[in-house]
């Protein structure tokens, strides 16, 4: 059993704002809400979100925290069980509505040009149209609301099979056009940043306005042994190190070698 004093520890490190792996995608999502918040006409008024695979609600429950509505649309059950009793335990219940779908149906659940913000995060990797799916994204948006898409990247697989000698999968995740390692990957799709970007632009979406952002997450985070991370001061540094080299102005291939690409993308006026 854990020591009383490593309770903390673990909630911080699991806490969506300060774990490595989540903290950056966090910052820029939160950054996105107040930008878009401040633009409205009355700028207390929370934003209409929807977070298309949200699971058990890592971005919606914080974000339904900061005072705004959020709809999870996700096809697990049970993802969406676990998303109810985390809403209750932070009290944010009534902020947060829960539909059993996928991202296929999003114009069923809401309305045209309704949202204001929509988080996709690792969904891009597993629909049958990746195109249709940012399509549907756009077609929900407001003028001028921002979609926040975040997928795997495959060079980030090139890299992690090569220092694990799997040199073949290497090279196999390398020139394989849906960036698999082989047969056995459990991923159906990775992405370059072009693809992304080329994706979001087809469907009307900006990736160069002020709001927009393209960064890399996860550089480092999945290559560092959990033994040098075990205290908060590394966990900072790490956390440091991770948003200085996720869009990096003078090293911008970095964000290219990154577990996986986050871009914040606007909706042009229609």
């Amino acid at each position: 059993m854990a020591a009383p004093s490593d309770a903390p520890r673990r909630a911080r490190r699991g806490d969506v704002a300060s774990a490595p792996r989540t903290a950056a995608v966090w910052e820029v999502v939160s950054r996105t809400a107040a930008a878009l918040q401040r633009a409205q006409p009355d700028a207390d008024a929370p934003l209409t979100v929807l977070d298309v695979g949200g699971g058990t609600g890592g971005l919606a429950v914080p974000l339904a925290s900061l005072g705004h509505h959020v709809t999870v649309v996700d096809p697990s059950p049970d993802a969406l069980a676990a998303l109810a009793r985390r809403a209750e335990e932070a009290g944010v219940v009534g902020r947060i509505t829960a539909v059993q779908a996928d991202a296929a149906q999003l114009a069923q659940v809401v309305g045209p040009g309704s949202v204001d913000l929509v988080c996709c995060h690792g969904v891009l990797e597993y629909v049958d149209e990746p195109a249709e799916a940012v399509g549907a994204v756009a077609d929900v948006l407001r003028d001028g609301g921002a979609a926040s898409l975040l997928v795997a990247q495959r060079l980030a697989v090139v890299l992690a099979r090569a220092l694990a000698g799997r040199f073949a999968e290497a090279v196999h995740a390398l020139d394989d056009p849906a960036g698999r390692w082989g047969m056995a990957d459990p991923l159906p799709r990775r992405f370059d940043a072009t693809d992304v970007i080329a994706l979001a632009e087809a469907a009307g979406l900006s990736t160069s306005s002020d709001l927009a952002v393209v960064h890399g997450v996860r550089l480092f985070s999945d290559l560092v042994p959990e033994a040098l991370v075990d205290s908060e001061d590394a966990r900072t540094a790490l956390l440091d190190l991770e948003r200085q080299a996720g869009d990096h102005p003078d090293h911008p291939e970095l964000a290219s070698l990154a577990a996986q690409l986050h871009v914040v993308a606007v909706r042009e006026p229609r």
